[in-house]
């Protein structure tokens, strides 16, 4: 009882978090081009520098939360999490608004320590479970998020940023009085030892790691493929199809809806019937698919069916691809193994956007998408010739 109402009290605290991130997702491109003259490419670099403060902190994050706990490293970020937005409310200019977004991802990098505290709690046979309960949090805060951040556009994008702020708050609040600490042992801490911001060494053991390594190798390329998206897809729907805050908002709330229901549901009972080799072919294809026929998706209903298919493929993706990352894991270095998935996850966020961005300037607003899908195609290629089609539980098989 007591473990599942950690992971009650966690799924809570991570959706209320990326509630508010999730206000400022359709709405950034939108005010970064209209209030402030933002081209395409600064754009990129403003989406690419969360992304990078959290490829630099998400591993230092997980490395800390394994010496001292979990609980102390969420609360902090919460706290962060809450400026960066309160800095993106009086934001007038590419620097003010560009720092916010960098608070705002060394706030995020608290989420390979949410992903930890899920590995304490859950038995490596229910890691899938606890995963996807992250995922349907990270859905269900993209659902509601950009649907309540299209409304408040309505009055200012300062009230959408004093809305985040207000929903990051919350769930300090929440975390603080309902959020125990999960981790019972804690790693020995020697006041020499120094906590390198990209721990080579550390990584590459990952990647050399038979089984882990193919795993993070196959994240990265799903995700740099998607991150083509982040900053381009609300200027897609501005620019190309002449959507407004509110419709983006829709969109991306589709996206949150359906990413929820196969993370938080329909991901367990595939999971009881299909091999993982399989799992991952299915979601990369839907995820092809979905990345592909984005920019041909004709009318707001076109799209809509899109990125459905979309949502489908990443649901099914993210939670198999971190809970065979997880279970291929030692327990004691669950944290540390997370934050580098999450620090390789965020350099591919990084070069996504950025490439998503020129490539939109430049070449044209298909160009992201097409990316996109040629790289998941890469990812569906490396799936089908070395992972092999059988369930794999177990770290000593790695």
């Amino acid at each position: 009882m007591q473990k599942k109402a950690s992971l009650i009290v966690v799924f809570t605290t991570v959706f209320i978090d990326l509630m508010g991130f999730g206000i400022l997702i359709p709405i950034l491109p939108a005010f970064a081009s209209r209030n402030l003259g933002i081209t395409d490419t600064e754009i990129g670099i403003i989406v690419a520098a969360y992304s990078f403060m959290q490829f630099i902190f998400n591993p230092i994050l997980g490395k800390i939360s394994d010496r001292i706990g979990r609980r102390p490293i969420i609360l902090s970020t919460l706290l962060i999490t809450a400026i960066s937005y309160l800095i993106f409310s009086i934001a007038d200019s590419f620097f003010l608004l560009l720092l916010s977004r960098m608070f705002a991802g060394l706030g995020g990098s608290n989420i390979s320590v949410a992903q930890a505290y899920i590995a304490d709690i859950t038995s490596k046979q229910d890691r899938s479970k606890g995963m996807g309960l992250i995922g349907a949090a990270f859905g269900l805060g993209f659902l509601f998020g950009p649907l309540i951040g299209g409304i408040l556009a309505k009055y200012s994008y300062a009230v959408c940023g004093y809305g985040a702020a207000g929903f990051s708050l919350l769930a300090f609040i929440f975390a603080v009085t309902s959020l125990p600490e999960s981790l019972k042992e804690k790693s020995s801490f020697d006041a020499k030892i120094k906590i390198k911001l990209i721990d080579i060494g550390f990584t590459q053991r990952v990647l050399k790691s038979k089984a882990l390594g193919l795993y993070v190798i196959i994240f990265f390329i799903v995700i740099f493929s998607m991150a083509n998206i982040y900053g381009t897809f609300a200027i897609l729907g501005l620019k190309h199809y002449g959507f407004t805050d509110q419709q983006n908002g829709y969109l991306f709330g589709i996206i949150g809806l359906v990413g929820a229901i196969m993370q938080g549901y329909v991901v367990r009972i595939i999971a009881k019937k299909f091999d993982d080799r399989n799992i991952l072919l299915s979601g990369i294809f839907f995820t092809i698919l979905g990345l592909g026929f984005l920019p041909y998706g004709i009318n707001f209903l076109g799209v809509a069916l899109v990125v459905i298919i979309l949502a489908i493929g990443t649901g099914i993706l993210q939670p198999a691809l971190l809970s065979l990352i997880s279970r291929f894991t030692p327990d004691k270095e669950q944290g540390a193994v997370l934050g580098v998935n999450q620090s390789l996850s965020a350099l591919a966020r990084v070069l996504g956007p950025l490439w998503g961005g020129i490539s939109f300037d430049i070449l044209g607003y298909q160009a992201p998408f097409l990316t996109g899908a040629f790289f998941t195609t890469i990812a569906f290629i490396v799936t089908y010739l070395f992972i092999k089609p059988q369930k794999m539980v177990t770290i000593e098989n790695v």
